[in-house]
């Protein structure tokens, strides 16, 4: 289980109902911008300058913004 920071697992989750909400409504323009800005929110975020993430780091990331996660950041399996 790996914490991430709630700023962090927030952009996940609005990536991940933006992402939703563009393949019912194809072709949006206001929200391939929002997805544009928060994929580079989610990538360039302070958390991974540490350590670049791995791919199981990813996949964490991105199941916890496909599943909602809590509302502390957290993964739990």
């Amino acid at each position: 289980m790996r914490t991430f920071p709630d700023d962090l697992a927030q952009a996940q989750r609005e990536w991940s109902a933006t992402y939703r909400q563009l393949a019912e409504r194809p072709g949006r323009t206001e929200l391939r911008r929002r997805l544009y800005r928060l994929s580079a929110e989610v990538f360039f975020h302070p958390y991974w300058q540490q350590r670049r993430p791995g791919p199981a780091a990813w996949w964490e990331l991105r199941d916890l913004g496909r599943s909602g996660g809590d509302t502390h950041g957290r993964h739990r399996r």
